[in-house]
């Protein structure tokens, strides 16, 4: 058996059903003879965002694959593996290596040296005789742990390598670890005993699909639930418990709650310090519970640590916590409590939810959006900048996995190749990307993949004309120079690759856009709706 046929057949026990990639790769054409279906982008960078989004909404289950050329193609991959590093997500990523005999020499492009800094594991194939072995290392790590990208590099001279036969191997286990007893029962008696808890929930609870166990301790304990944007969805946001997520831009009730707690209980999350996350106030007590026991302490101080799946802590915790509290707690008096700040909150951001003013304000678009679609059957993301800040604190997530969350490393364009891919594993949902005229320049010419692709998306752009965040910060390049003037017709050019694209400059003509752009992708075809939008700056952030 060659070594192509051996890979293809390893990913197609392993249940990879799409291959995403750009040539030259031979394992293309291996994967199309095992019947993986092969999904060739503009851009690698992309190609690697469309595996990263297949991983994230199936929770790991079905791992992302991207594979591409040795060289150049690696390197215009490294952008997209490093966001599945800073996401933690699990994506297995096949780059062509030189010929074994070139590999370290200089200045050729080695892609598991690399790579390595940010990713969870990078190994080259040297001898067919090992791929199985190989490949049982990649997938152990990519299906157990903290996720993160896995790279396996396959030199260029080893495709008419034999592998033996019969090919031993059978899909690596999947395995779960909980947090120490003594620890749980900790966490439970400061829990119970808390005055003013909030529970901070991140992506792991998605990758444990511990969705119910969250709900059940919020609803026993009547603790406020708020997410980070990777955790966005984790608990449903119409819930009188849900404070919001938040990133750079945030509902009023989330710092106001984090401020006014006592304990924070952070489930399935790393605390990681960023301009993209919420800030955690100092000086309170802090639960931590992580996959991962390097996060620990990295950057809260943690009184205790719970290392272990969110969703076996989360049973333990509850549990334990039973022992004591048979009965949901009244949660009315909190709910209020929220319910007010909501409320407050919501009627100063209203004009601008529902402004009839042209250019349109993006906050009515993304409001008409969220009031037209069937949000529990809509998987949505942004992309970096304002986008994303217009679109997360308003946008109330119902299901889990309806909202692809994320902002450490905060790459333009990032959002289209996520759609593509969930739409790729979730067939039946509406899937959107949000994003603006900067993002679309980095990878628009991927919408054409969309369409050759049959990869119906709805594609919602803001479009200002400008780089409006760096207005402020680029006065005297603007003024002398127009640096940040950008500009492009993108609905002529979505029309032009053969999608559906509409331009949309007036209120009350982006409802029947959006309700035509979904009957479009109903009928298999990739929409870009293109709305002309004002150079809006303000965002939600903490105290306003």
């Amino acid at each position: 058996m060659k070594l192509g046929t051996a890979i293809a057949e390893i990913m197609k026990r392993e249940g990879i059903e799409i291959l995403c990639g750009y040539p030259v790769n031979h394992l293309i054409e291996h994967a199309a003879k095992a019947e993986i279906r092969p999904v060739m982008v503009r851009q690698e960078r992309v190609g690697v965002h469309m595996a990263d989004a297949i991983s994230r909404v199936t929770s790991g289950r079905s791992i992302g694959a991207f594979c591409m050329q040795h060289g150049p193609g690696a390197e215009n991959a490294m952008g997209g593996v490093a966001q599945c590093y800073g996401e933690s997500v699990p994506v297995l990523v096949l780059p062509m290596g030189y010929q074994r005999r070139l590999a370290h020499i200089e200045p050729n492009f080695n892609s598991s040296e690399a790579m390595k800094p940010f990713a969870k594991s990078s190994e080259p194939i040297i001898l067919a005789a090992e791929v199985t072995n190989i490949f049982r290392r990649a997938f152990t790590k990519l299906k157990n742990g903290r996720g993160g990208p896995v790279i396996v590099e396959i030199p260029a001279d080893m495709w008419n390598e034999e592998v033996p036969e019969p090919l031993n191997y059978t899909p690596v286990l999947r395995t779960r670890y909980g947090a120490d007893p003594v620890h749980v029962k900790e966490a439970a008696a400061l829990l119970v005993n808390a005055k003013r808890p909030v529970i901070y929930a991140g992506q792991g609870v998605h990758y444990a699909q511990a969705w119910p166990q969250l709900k059940r301790l919020a609803e026993r304990l009547a603790i406020p639930v708020t997410t980070s944007l990777g955790g966005k969805s984790s608990f449903p946001e119409t819930h009188p418990l849900s404070l919001g997520s938040g990133g750079l831009a945030v509902p009023r009730a989330v710092p106001k709650f984090l401020a006014e707690a006592d304990v924070i209980f952070g489930i399935g999350c790393s605390f990681t310090e960023t301009s993209f996350g919420i800030a955690m106030p100092k000086g309170k007590t802090i639960i931590h519970s992580t996959l991962d026991p390097n996060h620990l302490n990295k950057d809260v101080e943690a009184r205790i640590g719970l290392v272990g799946d969110a969703g076996l802590v989360l049973d333990a915790l509850l549990e334990e916590i039973g022992k004591t509290v048979t009965a949901d707690r009244d949660a009315s008096a909190v709910a209020a409590e929220i319910a007010a700040s909501h409320k407050e909150w919501l009627a100063k951001w209203m004009p601008k939810l529902t402004s009839n003013d042209a250019p349109l304000s993006p906050y009515r678009v993304l409001w008409d959006l969220q009031h037209t679609v069937d949000v529990k059957n809509t998987i949505i993301t942004h992309d970096a900048g304002s986008p994303r800040d217009q679109l997360s604190p308003f946008w109330k997530a119902v299901e889990p996995l309806t909202y692809l969350g994320w902002g450490k490393t905060t790459q333009l364009g990032y959002g289209l190749g996520l759609a593509m891919g969930a739409k790729l594993a979730k067939p039946d949902k509406l899937c959107i990307n949000v994003w603006g005229d900067a993002a679309i320049g980095f990878t628009g010419m991927d919408f054409e993949t969309a369409v050759r692709e049959r990869i119906p998306i709805m594609s919602i752009l803001l479009n200002n004309f400008s780089m409006a965040i760096e207005l402020k910060v680029m006065p005297i390049s603007t003024e002398k120079y127009r640096s940040t003037d950008i500009s492009g017709d993108y609905a002529a050019m979505a029309r032009a690759f053969g999608g559906h694209g509409e331009r949309v400059t007036r209120p009350e003509d982006i409802i029947p856009a959006i309700k035509r752009g979904i009957q479009k992708t109903k009928e298999g075809v990739p929409v870009l709706l293109e709305f002309i939008t004002s150079k809006e700056t303000e965002v939600s952030r903490p105290g306003t």
